[in-house]
């Protein structure tokens, strides 16, 4: 007569084997440690998210209890406003500005760090990354210091040097107070990316370099042919971050430094719907403009993640 062979998750006594139980416990304590988590995200990212959507189909003040449901006439609405299609190319112009130069220096100055022996070289990070620290409303006190229009370093350092003729009124102007937001965000986010950058160039092995330098290839060459192909999945990860990071950070730097003006020339899409939702009492109109942005804001990045996407290389 056959023998039954014992069930692989009980012992030769019938009682459940150690590694079933330890399974069956570490479920329940790694559900009450998600647990926690699960309903701050829940209260504070999924309940007012799913809100914005349904308030952007209503009118309301914000403050009466009278609410009117109008369906998509707040999204027909913004096509014939033109302060919020200024709002959207000042956003566009700087998240394209930004990104750009911001990536670029930082790529520019990890390669320099990582490859060149310079002396100081630790003393050069912790200057640029001191920024990255700093509160963004300190930063855009900073700048609103450095651009003010009497008093601010920067004309006066014209003055100093005789150049009175290149004195402007930096936040006052129309033409330029949107490149002076843009530094602002430059100046913040460059020493971040850059020391990110840094790491993921420091784990390259030195015998590529070795072996591309006895081929003839120049630093630019080297750069271009592994450098960047390596660390190509850092790039596409914090060009994808910095973009979804650079819309909330222009809103808070315009807050502080200009309020939007002069006459709405540095507005961006945030603080418009700001500006609508809690300051023009029209909060359903203010709704409307945050779900826009937040299909602005997955389409860039799906179009980002796309458009960086390629086989990563090991070595």
């Amino acid at each position: 007569m056959p023998v039954p062979l014992p069930d692989p998750g009980t012992t030769a006594a019938g009682f459940p084997a150690a590694a079933t139980v330890r399974r069956r416990g570490n479920g329940g304590f790694v559900l009450a440690c998600l647990l926690p988590a699960l309903v701050l995200f829940a209260v504070f990212m999924v309940v007012p998210t799913v809100n914005v959507f349904r308030m952007s189909f209503y009118t309301w003040s914000g403050f009466s209890p009278d609410m009117r449901w109008v369906g998509l006439d707040n999204f027909t609405r913004l096509l014939d406003d033109a302060q919020f299609v200024r709002a959207f190319q000042n956003t566009i112009a700087l998240l394209v500005v930004v990104t750009v130069v911001t990536m670029g220096m930082g790529l520019f100055l990890a390669a320099i760090m990582t490859r060149q022996r310079l002396r100081g070289r630790a003393l050069y990070r912790f200057v640029l990354y001191i920024p990255s620290v700093l509160s963004v409303v300190v930063i855009a006190a900073i700048f609103s210091a450095v651009f003010d229009q009497e008093n601010g370093l920067l004309n006066g350092t014209l003055r100093l040097l005789s150049l009175d003729a290149l004195r402007q009124v930096w936040l006052g102007d129309q033409g330029l107070v949107l490149w002076s937001v843009a530094i602002a965000m430059i100046w913040q986010s460059l020493g971040y990316y850059m020391v990110l950058y840094m790491a993921g160039m420091s784990a390259i092995p030195e015998e590529l370099y070795e072996a591309s330098a006895l081929d003839g290839a120049s630093p630019g060459r080297q750069f271009f042919a592994i450098t960047l192909p390596l660390i190509w999945q850092n790039l596409r990860t914090t060009l994808t971050f910095f973009v979804m990071s650079a819309v909330n950070l222009s809103f808070v730097l315009v807050r502080a430094m200009t309020g939007g003006g002069p006459d709405g020339a540095s507005e961006v899409l945030l603080s418009y719907m700001y500006k609508q939702a809690y300051t023009n009492s029209s909060y359903g109109y203010g709704m409307a403009i945050g779900v826009v942005i937040f299909a602005f804001s997955f389409l860039v990045s799906l179009l980002v993640s796309r458009a960086t996407r390629r086989e990563p290389i090991q070595f």
